[in-house]
């Protein structure tokens, strides 16, 4: 006759069937302390570095596109200089110049704030 042994306590219904909180080597009534956990961060500088370049390699081919669709020459007239550029590389151009032109707002503005920080009236 053959015998099974006896299963294994599953140590998980230790908590259903131990209300008092009662945990190996601690005494009768005795509260142990909660198991904490480490999170564990799944995010990483090469992570936000891939993300900007895949994000950055989509406006690039959006750009293009835009360019390659609007090849239409017009003039241009900046000043005394008179020329004429494909409309997207106008279009692009601008759109550097206004970005190039708001940084250099900002940074000055940064540059007040921060003099003002260091010696403030």
């Amino acid at each position: 006759m053959t015998t099974t042994p006896a299963p294994e306590p599953n140590p998980l219904s230790k908590a259903t069937a131990d209300p008092l909180g009662d945990a190996p080597g601690t005494a009768p009534g005795e509260v142990s302390a909660p198991v904490q956990r480490k999170k564990v961060s799944v995010s990483s500088k090469t992570g936000y570095a891939w993300s900007g370049l895949v994000a950055g390699a989509v406006i690039l081919v959006v750009l293009l596109i835009f360019i390659l669709q609007n090849l239409d020459q017009v003039p241009v007239s900046l000043f005394f200089w008179d020329f004429t550029l494909p409309l997207g590389v106008t279009v692009l151009l601008s759109v550097i110049i206004g970005a190039l032109l708001m940084a250099l707002v900002g940074g000055l503005r940064i540059l007040q704030l921060r003099r003002l920080a260091k010696h403030p009236r």
